[in-house]
């Protein structure tokens, strides 16, 4: 009963503690990083095959499960082509100017091109973490919201580039925290506030997803405006690689929610985007958003990653992609039951408990020919360390299999 009223309780505003974090979480950092596990250097072979250099200058092979490109599009040949094709067509790499000033053309044509493929109206960033530090504010000013500042209400589990502008943010509104997808506590704040904005992830980093009927339900219902950053949703879901949650909301955006979403990760190239729904919200992101308005555009070289992708999106090679994926993951539940088993999410966390222990698990996987994410506090819960493992559309039934029994031997000790 305690552990449910922690659970549905809105959680109060606290001031940040680095330091605390930083003393606490220091010793697991120090032992990954002694074993080989963090802070790793090399270079992508065929696959998911990765050539990793030690620190002595030796190296070898291994089958990677940490990078979060789902489909396999990271090291694709005509995504790297469209990238050296554009660089050579503009001479240039870079453009060191604010986007308010000067943009690059191929760059107005990756816009359009990204708008008509996601069905919204599309700005790209640097990264997500700019695409998230440029909206955050905004929707916590009401400019989007008939100038009435809503009430800002986090997930709990929302990624650390969402959380992070929590400071930020409660410069200009009232800043609550609920737990995990707790949706009675976010009714109850839109039933007592008549301007309220939900900020969560689509795919959480860790694994699970945000509950998007029923949050769509909600703003039905409230007028919620939801912020919703699905980085490790696009490409992987909707026939023309939309997303998690874009690919549930079959009609427009309208005004009152925003994805953001990686052009990494699944989409396979560099960078990251806002998908809106108004001409108004677009006019007012490209003045005044902080990405925007004080720094510089995605470079020639990601254009034309992205540009590339986007037309492979179009072709009957993502869906073959996404097929293959779905039956990686199958097979990954087969062998290796988690607490995701049975998700078409490509997340997979082995919970182990102990930090050290999930080090040391992750080391002897690792000699084994596997590398996974050692997961530990702060990126997890204190007690809830593990392994995170991220099977993509391009690893083969073999190394699933001897990943598997790297896992299986690595928690019998």
């Amino acid at each position: 009963m305690q552990n449910e009223q922690q659970q549905n309780a809105v959680m109060p505003a606290r001031h940040r503690n680095t330091a605390s974090l930083i003393h606490t979480s220091a010793p697991h950092f120090a032992a990954a990083h002694s074993k080989g596990l963090m802070a790793l250097y090399a270079r992508p072979l065929a696959g998911r095959k990765a050539e990793i250099r030690s620190a002595k200058g030796k190296t070898r092979a291994v089958t990677d499960f940490v990078r979060c490109s789902y489909l396999g599009l990271d090291n694709h040949p005509a995504i790297a082509a469209g990238a050296m094709a554009a660089v050579l067509d503009y001479g240039t790499l870079h453009w060191s100017c604010a986007r308010t000033r000067l943009n690059f053309a191929a760059l107005g044509t990756l816009e359009e091109a990204l708008s008509d493929l996601f069905g919204a109206r599309i700005i790209t960033y640097t990264t997500v973490l700019a695409a998230n530090m440029s909206a955050l504010p905004l929707i916590a000013s009401g400019a989007l919201t008939e100038g009435v500042k809503p009430v800002m209400v986090f997930d709990r589990l929302a990624h650390a580039t969402l959380a992070f502008n929590k400071p930020v943010v409660a410069e200009e509104t009232d800043v609550r925290t609920i737990a995990h997808n707790d949706l009675a506590a976010l009714e109850e704040i839109c039933e007592a506030h008549p301007c309220v904005a939900y900020i969560c992830d689509g795919v959480y980093s860790m694994g699970g997803n945000a509950p998007i009927a029923e949050l769509l339900e909600l703003q039905r219902r409230y007028g919620l405006f939801l912020y919703i950053d699905d980085a490790h949703g696009v490409s992987i879901y909707g026939e023309k690689g939309a997303g998690f949650a874009r690919s549930q909301m079959p009609g427009g955006l309208g005004d009152r929610t925003i994805i953001a979403a990686s052009l990494g990760k699944g989409f396979g190239a560099s960078g990251g985007v806002l998908m809106l729904g108004t001409a108004p919200q677009e006019e007012i992101f490209r003045r005044f958003a902080i990405a925007h308005a004080f720094s510089a555009s995605i470079n020639v070289a990601a254009i034309g990653a992205a540009m590339a992708s986007q037309r492979l999106h179009r072709t009957d090679e993502l869906g073959q992609r996404q097929q293959r994926l779905a039956a990686n993951i199958a097979l990954f539940d087969e062998l290796v039951p988690t607490a995701q088993s049975g998700s078409t999410l490509p997340i997979r966390t082995v919970l182990i408990g102990d930090e050290l222990a999930a080090i040391n698990a992750a080391r002897r996987v690792l000699v084994a020919g596997s590398y996974v994410s050692a997961i530990f506090f702060p990126t997890v819960a204190s007690g809830r360390a593990g392994l995170r493992v991220c099977p993509t559309a391009d690893h083969t039934v073999d190394e699933i299999r001897a990943l598997a029994l790297a896992i299986d031997k690595a928690l019998e000790l």
